[in-house]
């Protein structure tokens, strides 16, 4: 039956996640009016609850969503099909990172935050140092490189580290891929762990309300006006930036490249959007993300490739709208007029840098490597970093709710083009389960021809 059926009904869960928004705005407000540090103090453990609960099969979820996706391509056809559409996948993922930077470029330069320098917004002593910590580890590409390959198996997993998971998945499930027969056991296991965790998150899902007043409350009560006055122009633009390519660039694509109605897809993909938002996390969404693709008609054996590969590389909102906007920050805070060579470096490091992005700390590395690329000062990169910290929980809810809709849309256009879209299935109405009791869609159609 439906994920997106079984644990949240469209309607009911966006007005949820709406209430809870203001819920906890209120009692954040409450908390620094009346120094209730018992209030702040219960707030920030509700939300770091909700968060810990949902990192918790992260890992796990992104190892056996790209394994049981590699080996699901096995029914679309022989390896020259699944190649064909793990290049055009990847192509779509650059265009659309090429295009929300330039768009995250046009948003800072209309806004331009940070103009006038620091204009007494200072960064606490804890942000700073978090800040500086944060662009030693990350700022650089040998730190990128360095870190793809893990020290053994077991350590990658129990470091948390997404980034060599991930390329462990790749192998794995390439490798399960080649062997057929002889790995079906393996791949029969992975994917029932990768069930387990989809129900997991499914129980997490119903909880997402709670987690929201726990995590806007306490950054309401920890930064008060720090989140709309002085970093007010930040945040908007990042959020404009965001919804222009939510609302413009990928209704245009669908309805011209993938013949799909934008009304259809938002109305299917809704619930993903919405968790996305609330829980700022591509990686938790990921069963919500492929149960949209699959409504929307997407064959199964594709969207179980496609989104949990673009969980992880696909973040328009994180790596391509963010850190250009953020880039025009540092730069102005420290005074900076960047030519065109270093734009030409944001949307270069947009459109090559994604699988740098993955997992939780996504906007933190595209953030360091984009100022870091550019040639900015680090120490301004620190300053800016650490005044980002304290509106990056605002920030992260629209960044990720526009990652996540961008990793629906690429496998909505690829289908299309490949024959993989089912129209039948596409336009059934938003609430009648999608799917059969075996996961499969109630119907598809053939993939093209290798």
């Amino acid at each position: 039956m439906s994920f997106v059926r079984t644990y949240t009904k469209p309607r009911v869960f966006a007005a949820a996640v709406l209430g809870s928004l203001v819920v906890g705005a209120l009692l954040g407000v409450v908390a620094r009016q009346t120094e209730a540090g018992w209030l702040t103090d219960l707030l920030d453990q509700i939300g770091t609850i909700f968060t810990t609960l949902l990192q918790i099969a992260v890992i796990p979820l992104v190892f056996t969503a790209i394994v049981v996706g590699i080996n699901s391509l096995r029914k679309l056809g022989g390896g020259r099909t699944a190649a064909r559409l793990g290049g055009k996948t990847v192509m779509w993922f650059a265009i659309t990172s090429f295009i929300a930077s330039l768009i995250g470029i046009a948003a800072g330069r209309i806004f331009n935050p940070g103009a006038g320098g620091l204009g007494g917004v200072e960064a606490t002593a804890k942000n700073a140092d978090k800040a500086a910590k944060s662009v030693s580890s990350w700022g650089s590409w040998d730190s990128f490189i360095n870190g793809l390959l893990p020290e053994n198996f077991v350590k990658a997993f129990a470091d948390g580290e997404t980034l060599q998971v991930l390329f462990l998945a790749l192998v794995i499930g390439a490798a399960a891929y080649s062997l057929g027969d002889k790995a079906k056991p393996f791949v029969d296991f992975t994917s029932s762990v990768f069930e387990i965790i989809q129900r997991y998150l499914g129980w997490i899902v119903r909880l997402a309300p709670i987690g929201i007043v726990g995590l806007i409350g306490a950054a309401v009560s920890n930064y008060g006006d720090a989140l709309f006055r002085p970093l007010f122009s930040t945040t908007l633009a990042v959020y404009v930036g965001c919804l222009v390519v939510l609302f413009v660039v990928y209704p245009i694509l669908l309805q011209f490249v993938a013949k799909v109605s934008p009304l259809k897809f938002f109305s299917k993909s809704a619930t993903a959007i919405q968790f996305a938002f609330a829980s700022q996390s591509s990686a938790a969404t990921l069963p919500l993300t492929r149960q949209s693709a699959v409504n929307l008609g997407v064959q199964p054996a594709y969207a179980a490739f496609a989104t949990p590969l673009g969980s992880a590389t696909k973040m328009d909102g994180c790596a391509a709208v963010f850190p250009a906007i953020a880039a025009i920050f540092v730069a102005n805070l420290a005074g900076v007029s960047l030519n065109f060579w270093q734009y030409v470096g944001i949307v270069v490091v947009a459109v090559v840098g994604a699988l740098a992005t993955a997992g939780t700390t996504g906007w933190l590395t595209a953030f360091t490597l984009t100022t870091s690329f550019i040639g900015l000062d680090a120490k301004q990169v620190a300053i800016g970093l650490a005044l980002i910290y304290s509106v990056n929980p605002i920030m992260d809810m629209m960044r990720t709710a526009t990652n996540v809709a961008g990793q629906i849309v690429v496998p909505t256009i690829v289908a299309r083009a490949e024959g993989l879209l089912d129209d039948e299935v596409l336009n059934a109405p938003t609430d009648r389960p999608q799917t059969t009791d075996d996961g499969s869609a109630a119907r598809h159609t053939e993939p093209a021809p290798a």
